[in-house]
């Protein structure tokens, strides 16, 4: 099975997933929620149900106004309603709980959530350095563990490659939840930054495997044989490793979509979209990043692959 043999094509098909994404980042951003942008979340439920949503979004938006409290979304969810609006405080949560009880009987807070920006503020920089330090280390503990590769190879550039196909897989799963902000109003939360953070360390974790057959395989196998040989011998060995690790994941994380609660859906989808990028990037990004880079050298300095 000659694996490297189609490297442009999986490059270029990595790059048809990134683009609209990286569009949709650039025009419509991230839908991010009250954990970065502050606010607060008031959720009510109803005994009997909603019988005319417009109607009561009307009244809801009309009661919070009367308060000076801007609303900046309302959601149905089967029979509650979920208001999203400015930095508020309690007791102009405990004023709107007396409003609505006198114009909705039986209705009753189920909770209130409230950030100001500036936690808000924080949590993105927070969430920005979490990434940017993971990536960092990332880069120095494998150009560390890879230090012994035979020259003229570079264990930095091994590295490299790996933080390329990590940082690939972030944008990935970056540009869908863009995209599903965009269309279906999803939020980016702090619990995405979960999700993020784990798909990062799945992604590099099956990359090391990868390379670390690389590496012995430098050692042991022929010297005659060319980089891309020994490369695409090592991705074969390990390809099915590397299959069925990251397949058990991905039926583990179905099962939880398909049957887990409302509060945790979102969280898992950026798991099951990141390994499925992971599993990709690992097998068909890094180490034909890495060929191209060392063919790249190779005729640089003259010599001969």
């Amino acid at each position: 099975m000659n694996i490297i043999k189609f490297t442009k094509f999986y490059l270029i098909l990595s790059l048809l997933v990134l683009v609209p994404g990286l569009i949709s980042l650039a025009v419509n951003g991230l839908n991010l929620a009250i954990d970065f942008t502050g606010g607060s979340i008031f959720m009510y439920k109803f005994p009997s149900g909603i019988e005319n949503k417009e109607e009561t979004e009307t009244s809801f938006r009309e009661i919070f106004s009367l308060k000076d409290i801007v609303v900046e979304n309302i959601t149905f969810e089967d029979d509650t309603v979920v208001l999203k609006t400015g930095p508020t405080d309690t007791y102009q949560n405990t004023d709107i709980n007396k409003e609505i009880e006198g114009n909705f009987e039986g209705v009753t807070q189920q909770s209130y959530e409230t950030i100001g920006p500036s936690v808000g503020r924080e949590t993105a920089k927070n969430s920005f350095i979490a990434v940017a330090m993971a990536s960092v280390g990332i880069l120095l503990y494998i150009a560390f563990a890879f230090r012994n590769v035979p020259k003229p190879y570079s264990s930095f550039r091994f590295g490299v490659c790996a933080v390329i196909a990590m940082l690939h897989d972030a944008f990935v799963v970056l540009g869908v939840f863009s995209i599903l902000g965009f269309l279906l109003k999803v939020e980016i939360d702090s619990l995405f930054i979960t999700a993020m953070l784990t798909v990062l360390g799945f992604s590099v974790h099956d990359t090391i495997v990868v390379f670390d057959r690389i590496r012995e395989n430098l050692h042991k196998l022929p010297k005659t044989w060319q980089f891309s040989e020994i490369v695409n011998y090592s991705l074969v060995e390990t390809l099915n490793r590397s299959l069925a690790t990251s397949l058990t994941v991905i039926i583990t994380l179905t099962s939880l979509l398909i049957l887990g609660g409302e509060t945790i859906k979102y969280f898992v989808l950026a798991l099951l979209i990141g390994i499925v990028s992971g599993t990709y990037s690992s097998i068909f990004n890094a180490s034909p990043l890495l060929v191209l880079w060392e063919q790249f050298n190779i005729k640089r300095s003259g010599k001969n692959i």
